[in-house]
């Protein structure tokens, strides 16, 4: 049966300007592949809430719901997420059917006046709503004032351009894929900077019944990317992590060796930075997962604190 003769792919998809390049661009890549396809933007409570931070208020899941629910009722068939948004556990009855080549997942340093984070004078602001970049902020510059930064992408530059911070940290990714390259005066090294799990991947949110949509988003996933991510997201979820969790969690995957990387911190500065690290030959995803629990075993034998996963939170 021809594209033609068959209903559109539509992409359920969050309005902002980022969600939306992320959206064109699976969009592109299966009309690529002769699919028909169209967009449907819809705004999302993590979209409507800029007053209180994502850690008091539900979560990144908040960003996640909306266009579930629009795969539930049929008005879309596929969600295309920044997969360090996507909650640990998906609700019953939805997948995760394919996880895209990532982008750069470190995190970048952005500044009007100053080149990186050790030329920012003592006491300077900076702004995160992030409490895994507020912890390992707080490891490498305890002097700094650390405070909350919400809204999106452009929101956060211009809140910095007005004056409100000395300097923001953004996920570099999101900078690059739209143009922005060049407002990063540093990138953070991932070992001094632990990135989030999954970030700088994407994700697409299919129901776990159409078989249809997994077989045609296949050729979009990117292996190396999935496994990595899958482990990253395993030491998230044995931690019962979320945004409300300061938790990094990082892998590099090399010659079938995935090297995996995690912090936990205490948002208090009670306790000092908890750190662990191990390898594993990867080659399938229960690996990789593996790794990810093992890792979690060690952050909190070092005395990192989880919470009890929540389910379809």
């Amino acid at each position: 049966m021809s594209a033609l003769q068959t209903p559109p792919i539509v992409i359920a998809t969050r309005e902002s300007r980022l969600a939306l390049w992320q959206a064109e661009h699976v969009k592109a890549l299966l009309e690529a592949r002769g699919h028909s396809v169209q967009l449907l933007g819809m705004t999302t409570k993590g979209d409507q809430i800029l007053d209180k931070s994502l850690s008091k208020v539900g979560g990144k899941g908040l960003f996640v719901k909306e266009l579930e629910v629009a795969l539930e009722e049929g008005r879309a068939d596929i969600a295309v997420h920044s997969l360090k948004d996507v909650p640990m556990e998906l609700p019953e009855g939805f997948a995760l059917a394919c996880v895209m080549e990532r982008e750069d997942p470190r995190d970048a340093f952005v500044s009007p006046n100053y080149p990186n984070l050790d030329a920012l004078p003592q006491g300077a602001v900076v702004g995160t709503s992030s409490l895994r970049r507020q912890v390992l902020l707080q490891a490498l510059r305890p002097d700094l004032k650390i405070e909350p930064l919400r809204g999106n992408l452009d929101t956060r530059l211009r809140k910095l351009d007005e004056g409100q911070y000395d300097a923001i940290v953004l996920a570099a990714a999101g900078l690059k894929r739209l143009g922005l390259e060049s407002r990063i005066r540093a990138t953070f090294d991932p070992t001094a900077m632990l990135p989030a799990a999954g970030q700088g991947a994407l994700g697409i949110e299919v129901r776990s019944d159409r078989q249809d949509l997994i077989d045609a988003l296949a050729p979009l996933a990117h292996h190396a990317t999935w496994l990595t991510v899958a482990a990253e997201r395993a030491v998230s979820r044995a931690m019962g992590g979320s945004c409300s969790m300061p938790l990094a969690a990082h892998g590099v995957l090399a010659g079938g060796v995935l090297q995996l990387d995690a912090a936990w911190g205490d948002p208090d500065g009670q306790t000092p930075l908890v750190r662990a690290q191990a390898n594993a030959p990867v080659t399938a995803l229960t690996q990789a997962e593996a790794l990810g629990e093992a890792i979690a075993q060690r952050l909190r034998s070092g005395g990192a604190r989880g919470v009890a996963p929540a389910h379809n939170a």
